[in-house]
């Protein structure tokens, strides 16, 4: 069976061809690992057997395959400024040939491809389509989650400039009624433009509602990324009644229910 040192290793050749000086390819470096560290403990956590444990770290460490060819053509991590970066990395690696550099061809029979193919393709989707199986909604759920995860760290963390003064047009000064639905409906909030710089983050916290296993609502409470920027807002009484709702019902959801 293909291992996990011949992953990470094809994966550091790969990312070698990238500039490291760039805080956007560092950035993502780490953060894949991260996620294939959080995907192996969801993994675990619902008792998949030991190759489903490495698919799903596997699966961590190719998710965001298509962001370091994306920075590179275009500079950014904007999708609709650029290119949808999970399409960009499922066509690298399976249509040119890039997945064969990270496992045996006796160990990638054609159902594991397209498992794999398809969770890249739908991680950074608002929504999961209808018509997966079981074991395709398991593993993109699986992916997704450690990927939300560690983007609290990366939102609490890390501080670079991407381009994200066009996406906030809006002067509104709290939340508007649709977005502050999403909030009490428990669900992301659609990508939609000229947002405010507060309506941005709300989407962001937004993202926990959409947890699906309970040691990944564990893990965004236990690690306390998603408390550092809820601690960011409010600015103004408006902002300040919203947050105390966003607060309240991100408790509610993340509470444990195991």
């Amino acid at each position: 069976m293909t291992d996990r040192n011949r992953i990470k290793q094809a994966f550091g050749d790969y990312t070698d061809r990238y500039d490291p000086s760039d805080i956007k390819i560092r950035l993502k470096i780490d953060h894949t690992y991260r996620v294939a560290e959080n995907a192996e403990r969801i993994a675990e956590s619902i008792g998949l057997d030991e190759r489903g444990i490495f698919l799903a770290f596997a699966m961590g460490m190719l998710h965001d395959f298509g962001r370091f060819e994306q920075v590179k053509r275009y500079g950014t991590f904007i999708d609709r400024k650029s290119i949808d970066h999970a399409e960009l990395g499922a066509d690298l690696l399976f249509r040119d040939g890039f997945i064969r550099d990270f496992f045996d061809e006796e160990d990638l029979d054609q159902d594991t491809a397209d498992l794999i193919e398809k969770v890249i393709r739908l991680h950074n989707k608002l929504a999961l389509p209808e018509g997966l199986t079981d074991k395709e909604i398991q593993f993109c759920n699986l992916i997704r989650d450690a990927d939300k995860i560690d983007i609290f760290r990366v939102l609490a963390e890390v501080e670079y400039e991407d381009g994200r003064a066009g996406e906030t047009k809006s002067t509104a000064d709290g939340a508007r009624d649709s977005i502050m639905q999403c909030v009490r409906e428990h669900r992301c909030v659609p990508r939609i433009g000229d947002r405010s710089e507060f309506e941005v983050w709300v989407s962001r916290y937004c993202m926990a509602f959409e947890l699906v296993f309970p040691i990944s609502r564990r893990l965004a409470k236990e690690q306390g990324y998603l408390a550092q920027i809820l601690g960011r807002w409010p600015q103004s009484p408006a902002q300040q009644e919203q947050m105390d709702l966003i607060r309240k019902e991100l408790e509610y959801y993340l509470r444990d229910k195991r």
